[in-house]
């Protein structure tokens, strides 16, 4: 969570927005027709107090104002994301100049801002992995708009967003996606207009947004079925189904993918089979069934090819083990996605289960010393895994008899749960708080194993021993 900037730096990082905002606009070309006033991004003290849940109806206003969001609370206008954020921002508005609205643009006006754009990401750290996804945006852009094909700047736009994603600036992720679909109609070629649209879903359930997540599911599974991609059929009902467990609704997504995973298995598609046999496991898993949902996630892991979901596996993996009360096994599964590395939210939830771990045996040097790695990550974590790790904190002080300041985490848990809707969250940390006491006092809980459960925890100690 971002703090409240007070006094005088609160002062300085409005009008640094107000500043930009205003550069922003004069350095569009006079062929770029203004946005409308409503919906601008707040500038002021509570600049920076945007949640991650608000709805896309309110991202309306200033084209990819959300990037200048960096700029809120930032202490020195100088520092790394701030800049970031500002050459994102004028470098989707050199995209913006390839939208239709702008096919008599004087070439003199665009070769104007892409310079001035260009020198704006050029002066960017170079070892930055951002930096290069803005250069090569930058680059695409202008050579889209020589060529008078829009298409050629999508792969960039592409990859920015995935690379958005995995580091969980997500309504970041879904603006440049809104810009690959708007700037993309009718040019993108079938299969990458499905994809885009099964990202843009994914970015959204992610936002817990789940009536977007939807309706974007449901299109990207609709254009699939049209040409025939009987993978990304599969892969759109295995998101609506994700979106289903989101809103709580278990049964109803069980049953789905039961049937997905059986048209899998008849298909062949072992993507999809890993797919669907890790989305069971996360319903089974949510519904009290940990000890069935194992073999499920373990069989995922051993039809996935893809080793970035591989250690999304493992975590999920990690979390069924401790819930099973087989430490070992999930310690061996996290301390393998720290080991390995992993994209930012499967790091955030590897070593927030690793402290969770820690309390669990009641060691309080290993609780703390994962407590403050994810201390330190706490600022960029979205509302679902920052209220996962103030209740597992919460949780883990309550062990080592530190009620006060359990009490005090858990409060800020369910304000932060509530405040993003995350209603699960809300249910499972009213119900922790009443018995938070006998936290201290309980013995850790039981293992409960069955022999699957023993066959994977043993299949994990060999990948930790050959990996």
């Amino acid at each position: 969570m971002e703090r409240e900037p007070e006094g005088e730096d609160s002062w300085r990082g409005s009008q640094g927005l107000i500043s930009l905002l205003q550069w922003g606009l004069s350095a569009v070309s006079h062929g770029t027709p203004l946005p409308s006033k409503k919906g601008y991004v707040m500038v002021g003290p509570n600049a920076h107090r945007r949640t991650m849940t608000d709805p896309a109806t309110e991202r309306a206003g200033l084209p990819h104002a959300i990037f200048l969001h960096r700029l809120a609370g930032a202490s020195e206008p100088s520092a790394l994301e701030p800049r970031l954020g500002r050459a994102a921002f004028v470098a989707l508005r050199l995209v913006d100049l390839l939208g239709s609205e702008h096919a008599t643009l004087h070439p003199d006006a665009f070769h104007y801002q892409y310079v001035a754009t260009l020198r704006c990401c050029r002066d960017l750290p170079p070892g930055s992995t951002e930096t290069s996804h803005l250069l090569g945006l930058v680059r695409g852009t202008a050579d889209a708009f020589g060529q008078h094909s829009a298409g050629l700047v999508l792969p960039a736009l592409f990859a920015y967003a995935h690379f958005l994603e995995d580091e969980m600036r997500l309504e970041e992720a879904l603006d440049v996606l809104d810009t690959l679909l708007q700037l993309g109609d009718g040019k993108l070629v079938p299969g990458d207009a499905v994809g885009a649209r099964l990202r843009r879903a994914r970015v959204y359930r992610k936002l817990n947004e789940f009536d977007a997540a939807e309706r974007s599911y449901a299109e990207g599974g609709a254009l699939a079925a049209a040409i025939g991609d009987k993978h990304s059929e599969l892969l759109s009902r295995i998101g609506r189904a994700h979106a289903t467990t989101g809103r709580g609704n278990l049964a109803e997504a069980e049953l789905a993918l039961r049937g997905v995973l059986a048209d899998a298995e008849t298909a062949g598609d072992l993507d999809a089979q890993a797919l669907a046999h890790q989305a069971v496991a996360v319903v089974l898993s949510t519904s009290g069934r940990p000890s069935e949902a194992i073999p499920h996630e373990w069989r995922a892991f051993q039809l996935c090819e893809d080793s970035s979901y591989r250690m999304r596996i493992l975590s999920d993996l990690g979390i069924m083990l401790l819930r099973v009360g087989d430490v070992d096994g999930a310690e061996r599964a996290l301390t393998e996605i720290v080991r390995r590395g992993a994209a930012r939210d499967v790091l955030d939830n590897a070593m927030i289960e690793l402290m969770h771990c820690a309390s669990f045996r009641r060691d309080r040097v290993g609780f703390e010393r994962w407590r403050e790695r994810c201390e330190a990550r706490q600022e960029n974590m979205p509302p679902n895994v920052l209220v996962d790790y103030l209740l597992k904190a919460g949780i883990g002080r309550a062990r080592f008899g530190q009620l006060e300041r359990a009490e005090r985490l858990l409060a800020n848990a369910l304000r932060i749960a509530e405040e993003a809707g995350l209603h699960e969250f809300t249910f499972r940390i009213e119900r922790i708080k009443t018995g938070l006491r006998d936290c201290g006092e309980a013995a850790a809980e039981p293992v409960v194993q069955t022999d699957a459960v023993r066959e994977v925890s043993t299949a994990l100690a060999h990948l930790a021993g050959v990996g």
